[in-house]
């Protein structure tokens, strides 16, 4: 057994191990980090096939972003075990339904296949000799297939918009800054001036919020700056 062969069994053995942990660990804080787990195996088997440049971006995007967002999402949410049980025993029939299909399909698939385990050797004798596999690469994704990859940026930043749309939820109470209200304002609106007499007086109800403190504490003797109650003869107050 060569050193590649040897590699490929160990990549290949803890991704499936690893894969399967994920969905029947109880706690899913633990199967975040199996699933991390199940991505360097990924990408250990992407650069035994030739393609580093895969195996680069499944650790820095999703390993480092996706799954790492994973796992504080679910270590912020209070997740009800309960309810996931219960949903999980009523879909179960269904689960087993698509399951089965799917591996009859994979069944059939590579029924009539050979693996071979030098394939990295042949897929990258199929690039130029000249230039690395990764700059290869580049050169197909942004010369041939520039619109294509274009639509799928596109596609995404759609997707990342509706999400956004989907979620967004309008809540009551909270103040929200108002640029149309905040240009209509007139002084009238903002000011009131009010006539302070001596010795106390009654609040009017019709001024703004904040004139109405402004006087409560004038009536009270506490006026700004030192000034009595007497002296204070108007108030100011923004909506």
């Amino acid at each position: 057994m060569t050193l590649t062969v040897f590699f490929f069994y160990l990549f290949a053995i803890l991704a499936v191990v690893s894969a399967v942990m994920v969905i029947t660990v109880r706690n899913p804080v633990h199967a975040v980090l199996f699933l991390i787990l199940t991505f360097f195996n990924a990408a250990g088997l992407f650069i035994l096939l030739g393609a580093e440049f895969l195996a680069m971006l499944l650790v820095i995007v999703y390993v480092g972003a996706v799954a790492v967002l994973f796992l504080f999402v679910t270590m912020m949410l209070d997740v009800d075990f309960d309810e996931l049980k219960a949903g999980f025993i009523k879909n179960a029939p269904a689960g087993l339904l698509v399951g089965g299909i799917v591996l009859a399909e994979l069944v059939l698939l590579f029924a009539g296949r050979s693996f071979d385990i030098n394939l990295g050797k042949t897929l990258g004798a199929a690039t130029p000799t000249d230039i690395d596999n990764t700059r290869a690469l580049g050169q197909f994704i942004y010369t041939k297939y520039a619109y294509l990859f274009q639509a799928s940026g596109l596609i995404l930043l759609v997707a990342m918009i509706g999400a956004i749309v989907l979620t967004h939820r309008v809540r009551d109470g909270v103040r929200r800054q108002s640029i149309s209200a905040q240009n209509a304002r007139r002084p009238e609106t903002a000011m009131a001036v009010i006539k302070v007499p001596s010795g106390g007086y009654d609040i009017p109800a019709k001024i703004p919020a904040e004139a109405k403190l402004r006087a409560s504490e004038a009536q009270s003797g506490h006026s700004p700056a030192g000034k009595s109650p007497s002296d204070k003869t108007s108030a100011e107050a923004a909506e």
